[in-house]
C-alpha cells in the first residue's frame, strides 16, 4: 500500500470513488458503511493538486482505493456555500484557541474503497493528510453528518478526534470535530 500527495494522473480514480460512495448515488445497503457528501468536480480536484498540495491517496499498486481531502479556509471562501461554516469558526474553542482561517482547515472528504475499510489504510490515510498540513495549520476541523455513524466512529473513536460541537449546514446535521496537528494519528504506521 503506498500513502502519497494526490498527482493529476490520480483524478479518474478519485472521481471513481466519489461516484460510488456519495450520498445521492450509493446503494441504500451500502449507505451504513459510510458515505461522502462532498462530491469535487476534476477541475477543483485539478485546483486542490496543484494549488493546495493538501489532496491524500491510498493507493494499491496503480489502484486509488482511497483518498483524503484538506484544504484551506482560504481556498474555500470562493465558494458561497462555505460561508457558513467559515463564519462559525470564531464560535469554536478547541485546547484554549478561538479557531480562525489562520489557525484550521478544513479536512474531508475522506473516502475509502469498501475492500479496504476496517484496515490499516484509514489511519495511514489520515497520517498522510496531517502531515500535508500540520506545517501550515494547528487545527484540523471537520464535519461529519450526524446519520454516517461509521465516519464519526471512524474519526472520533479510532482516530481520536475530539467533538467540539453540533453544526446544522443546508438542513444537514453534522458534528464538528478538530484534532491537533501536531499529534501523530493512532494506528498509523510507516508513514513520512
Amino acid at each position: 500500500m503506498n500513502y502519497r500527495r494526490a498527482e493529476l494522473k490520480d483524478i479518474p480514480g478519485i472521481i471513481m470513488l466519489e461516484k460510488k460512495y456519495h450520498k445521492n448515488s450509493i446503494s441504500e445497503e451500502d449507505k451504513p458503511d459510510g458515505f461522502i457528501g462532498t462530491f469535487f468536480s476534476e477541475n477543483k480536484l485539478k485546483r486542490l493538486i496543484e494549488e493546495e498540495k493538501s489532496l491524500a491517496v491510498a493507493c494499491d499498486g496503480d489502484k486509488v482505493i482511497g483518498f483524503a481531502g484538506a484544504v484551506s479556509w482560504q481556498f474555500l471562501k470562493i465558494w458561497p456555500v462555505f460561508y457558513p461554516m467559515i463564519d462559525d469558526l470564531p464560535n469554536i474553542k478547541y485546547k484554549d484557541r478561538v479557531l480562525s482561517i489562520d489557525n484550521s482547515y478544513q479536512y474531508g472528504p475522506a473516502c475509502i474503497d469498501k475492500d479496504y475499510r476496517g484496515t490499516e489504510v484509514l489511519p495511514n490515510l489520515f497520517e498522510c493528510s496531517r502531515l500535508l498540513m500540520k506545517d501550515r495549520y494547528p487545527i484540523l476541523v471537520t464535519y461529519v453528518d450526524q446519520n454516517n455513524q461509521r465516519s464519526f466512529q471512524a474519526h472520533s473513536r479510532k482516530l481520536g478526534l475530539d467533538v467540539v460541537k453540533q453544526f446544522e449546514f443546508h438542513s444537514n446535521k453534522l458534528f464538528v470535530l478538530c484534532c491537533d496537528t501536531s499529534r501523530k494519528t493512532p494506528g498509523s504506521k510507516g508513514i513520512q
